[in-house]
């Protein structure tokens, strides 16, 4: 049961996000709100709300890199994951920012 809501909500096998980052140079994209990402976020990653995605595709395309999606529970980034991979971005829900930056370390 576990693994059908975390697929509905765009989170696969385990990835290893590390490695992403590092050998792939992934992106990681914070969908929270501007007030939000204020509030705090995780090292390097780039603010686009997830109302705003969809106008970013093109911007995000052309970078060419692995995009990492967070948010602050993974609902809203398995959302951005899920339209930036039917517009052909290799993309990935990294689900809670606070999750994921122990991940990265």
């Amino acid at each position: 049961m576990l693994d059908i809501i975390k697929q509905a909500m765009g989170f696969g096998p385990a990835t290893d996000f590390k490695s992403l980052k590092e050998n792939n140079g992934a992106i990681v994209v914070d969908v929270r709100s501007p007030g939000e990402f204020a509030s705090g976020h995780g090292k390097g990653s780039i603010n686009i709300p997830l109302d705003k995605i969809e106008n970013q595709i093109n911007k995000l395309k052309k970078k060419n890199k692995p995009i990492i999606t967070v948010c602050m529970s993974g609902a809203r980034s398995g959302s951005a994951k899920r339209k930036l991979e039917a517009a052909g971005i290799e993309a990935y829900n990294g689900g809670n920012w606070n999750s994921l930056a122990s991940k990265l370390n």
